[in-house]
């Protein structure tokens, strides 16, 4: 049950990650079609803007991509819902909370 829930919320995040990507890369095709410049053009900073947040939040869906891989290793591995620093395990809502936790809240 908990391995399904991580493989959902990974397609979830592999699907959001796709699109952002499609959605930067648009941008940046309709950037280089125009003459736009960024520094003097009233909508450069709207773009620029816009530019640095998809690229933020891809950088955010792919990390989160990460971190749910890792935890699908640790439940293969039987370490799944146990602190990595005091090795107590990780509260049943701070898991709900955030499934791929590593540490229970007292360490992190």
């Amino acid at each position: 049950m908990v391995r399904d829930e991580l493989l959902r919320r990974r397609a979830d995040a592999e699907s959001e990650a796709a699109t952002l990507a499609r959605d930067l890369q648009a941008l940046f095709a309709a950037s280089r079609d125009s003459n736009a410049d960024d520094e003097h053009d009233p909508e450069g900073a709207t773009i620029g803007f816009e530019r640095a947040q998809l690229t933020a939040l891809l950088a955010a869906a792919r990390d989160r991509i990460a971190e749910l891989d890792d935890a699908l290793r640790r439940v293969d591995a039987g370490g799944y819902g146990i602190c990595e620093r005091c090795g107590r395990p990780i509260a049943p809502a701070r898991l709900a909370a955030r499934p791929f936790a590593r540490c229970c809240v007292e360490c992190s």
